[in-house]
């Protein structure tokens, strides 16, 4: 970790700002969607050591971090209102609208591929692939190896071999499964993944920027009939999103996302690394108590250096932005543990 003077006086001189960016000018409005600041002093963290952080985000090339406590803007630094990619974190987007969708009784996860339909380009799938539930691709054990968009090459590598494990008895982060919910999603609901997301969660919870022109469907038909549905966001919508999960899916009285549907999707289903014992449930990984940057609580990554960070025991929600329109070559070694130092300028 970065913990130098002389890196907090290069912080401090590049203007980054701890609670607040700069306030409006007189030519601009207040956002009445804006969340409210607070200073470190009133959360009961430590300036300097939310500093150390903040160079060292500058330092290894982050664009932009948001962190909120207690619902509030606790530390917004860099690019917090510019839409970048967020990769994989698309995911726990789709899982907020199969709560929405589950709760009402429009969709069935207990439903199998056979049962809707669910086929793919050749070799297309078998008789006991089609046994897969909608709820084993929600949790990536639905035992379907096929190619699939947006798999990068050591995905495909690392796919096991069709037919190696029946639906619901292995775990493999799959992009298959996550491509064919969200095509699921749409034919049992009728709405697109970005009108729903924008109806259902942008606009309830008074996100500032996203609307639904900020995804799109990126198809890979040589390998699979289903596509990604990559989402662009900025760091504080993503923020204001890891908040409605901090709140248990309630935004101003009204529940948004049922919350038992927060507590099953946010609950272990699978081992994803042995190592950390870092598990995976319905689209999000589940932090363990014994981590050893932070935890306990849930998260979901975007190709290892975008981060929505949920830490209820903490009442922290953290997001590590990178400009991936661009090269980069930051891994989670750079930025973990500054999200890490983050979290340890709580003041005991």
């Amino acid at each position: 970790m970065h913990t130098s003077t002389s890196i907090t006086l290069v912080a401090m001189i590049a203007g980054a700002a701890i609670a607040c960016s700069d306030s409006p000018t007189s030519h601009e409005q207040p956002n009445p969607n804006a969340l409210e600041e607070i200073t470190p002093e009133e959360a009961g963290f430590s300036a300097f050591a939310l500093m150390e952080a903040v160079a060292g985000f500058q330092q290894i090339g982050s664009a932009a971090v948001v962190a909120l406590y207690d619902g509030k803007v606790l530390l917004s630094w860099g690019e917090v209102d510019r839409k970048f990619w967020c990769h994989s974190i698309r995911k726990p987007f789709l899982s907020s609208l199969y709560g929405i969708y589950v709760g009402r009784g429009v969709i069935d996860t207990s439903k199998t591929l056979e049962q809707l339909g669910i086929d793919d380009i050749p070799p297309e799938l078998t008789e006991d692939e089609k046994q897969a539930r909608v709820a084993d691709l929600l949790k990536s054990r639905s035992g379907v190896y096929h190619p699939a968009a947006a798999e990068t090459a050591s995905m495909a590598a690392e796919r096991p071999e069709r037919g190696s494990h029946e639906p619901n008895t292995f775990f493999y982060y799959n992009n298959w499964d996550f491509n064919v919910a969200g095509a699921i999603f749409e034919q049992e609901t009728g709405i697109g993944i970005f009108d729903a997301f924008e109806q259902e969660i942008a606009i309830p919870i008074g996100m500032q920027d996203f609307t639904a022109s900020d995804g799109y469907y990126s198809y890979e038909q040589e390998k699979s009939n289903y596509p990604a549905y990559p989402f662009q966001m900025t760091a504080m919508d993503m923020a204001r999103f890891g908040l409605l999960y901090l709140r248990n899916g309630s935004w101003e009285g009204q529940q948004i996302v049922p919350q038992e549907w927060i507590a099953g999707s946010t609950t272990a289903y699978s081992v994803e690394d042995a190592d950390l014992n870092i598990g995976y449930g319905m689209m999000w990984y589940v932090i363990p108590d014994d981590f050893p940057v932070f935890g306990p609580g849930f998260a979901h990554s975007g190709i290892g250096v975008h981060l929505l960070l949920v830490l209820p025991e903490d009442n922290l929600v953290i997001v590590h932005r990178v400009n991936t329109f661009e090269p980069w070559t930051m891994t989670g070694e750079d930025y973990l543990p500054l999200v890490g130092q983050i979290v340890e300028a709580k003041i005991n």
